[in-house]
């Protein structure tokens, strides 16, 4: 059979766009956020949240919200299958009023974000310290709020100016209405990022923020004042009737969206668990010897991923048995590979056998 030859010169640079190449090539890892299709929960679907009450990290994976300055007000933060049309999303990120905050003071604010360590943006690829800001990184994302009007999305560089430089960016909501916007954000020859797993870049989204933290300017890094909104921003608390969606976040190097990279459950579920893992039913029986003040029930677990950075743990479902009776219970050593857990014998007097059995959860969060 002869071969065909594709003369390349026939084909014009207007028949290939950024568009096409995206929908027909393999773009792995080009997403630099971790569940940005909000598919991962491993600590809960639903969660209550107010100033100190349930901030930072509680439902969907690698994203915190926070109430900052003792901001009033309150929400339900849940996973949700309320997402746009044939776009092959399950879940968004909801975030439902349910105390309102109609006249917040002048330097609340509440907000949530996924952190990205300072490693992944510095080897990226982008060249985020071109001092022309004409290098840049996209952000795509998909939202719809009950509530219309000008939203800010912000970018927070950690490692730069003691962690004080914001990059903030308007968009405008029709109420009840899926739209997707596209954020790019420019180069700086102030920006810094670490090679290290500290915390680097912060990509996040305002939901109120009071006088004297909306003084952001639109669409260039700010230096000067840490605001994550511009005066424009919205109250999104103003009423309990208000619901914010959002899904399909999508961060990646260059100055045009592609089409967002779906990522299988196990895939992200993975990377999600160097940030955050949990166990369930670990269970040792030992020997516990008079005067041997180690001796009892030991267990190392292996984390599936490694992580981060050596954990901090918690634990529940605890059950402690065997006579006669331990002296303590606890870790025993741990790092970013994995943990022990004993019950160890007091040293008093008497022998036998103890034993456990516990769930844990293991966090290295940024």
């Amino acid at each position: 059979m002869a071969l065909s030859k594709i003369q390349t010169n026939s084909i014009t640079d207007g028949n290939i766009t950024t568009a096409k190449i995206a929908d027909t090539a393999v773009h792995g890892y080009r997403n630099l956020v971790i569940n940005g299709a909000m598919q991962v929960a491993q600590r809960a679907t639903s969660a209550s949240v107010s100033n100190n009450t349930n901030e930072s990290y509680q439902t969907i994976d690698r994203w915190r919200i926070d109430f900052g300055n003792g901001a009033g007000g309150a929400c339900t933060i849940s996973q949700d299958t309320t997402v746009p049309s044939n776009q092959g999303f399950s879940f968004s990120y909801k975030v439902d009023i349910t105390t309102a905050n109609a006249s917040p003071g002048t330097t609340e604010q509440i907000y949530f974000a996924s952190r990205l360590e300072a490693q992944d943006i510095r080897n990226s690829g982008w060249d985020y310290t071109k001092s022309d800001g004409s290098a840049y990184i996209t952000c795509s994302f998909w939202v719809m709020s009950d509530k219309a009007g000008v939203y800010c999305f912000y970018a927070r560089d950690h490692d730069a100016n003691s962690g004080t430089m914001y990059f903030v960016k308007e968009f405008t909501l029709v109420a009840s209405t899926w739209q997707k916007v596209e954020i790019q954000i420019p180069s700086s020859s102030s920006l810094v990022f670490n090679n290290d797993t500290g915390t680097g870049l912060e990509v996040g989204f305002s939901l109120l923020a009071g006088s004297d933290r909306n003084n952001a300017t639109n669409n260039t890094w700010n230096t000067a004042d840490t605001s994550r909104a511009t005066a424009n921003q919205v109250n999104f608390f103003d009423s309990t009737s208000n619901n914010f969606y959002l899904t399909g976040v999508q961060l990646e190097v260059g100055s045009e969206a592609t089409p967002f990279e779906h990522r299988p459950y196990g895939d992200e579920l993975r990377r999600c668990q160097r940030y955050y893992e949990t166990g369930t039913g670990v269970r040792a029986q030992g020997y516990g010897t008079t005067g041997t003040e180690d001796s009892g029930a030991n267990a190392y677990i292996n984390f599936k991923v490694e992580k981060r950075a050596t954990p901090s743990f918690s634990f529940s479902n605890v059950s402690l048995g065997g006579s006669p009776a331990g002296y303590s219970n606890g870790v025993n050593g741990s790092s970013s590979s994995g943990f022990s857990y004993w019950y160890r014998h007091g040293g008093g007097s008497g022998t036998g056998n103890l034993r456990f059995i516990m769930d844990w959860a293991a966090e290295a969060e940024l």
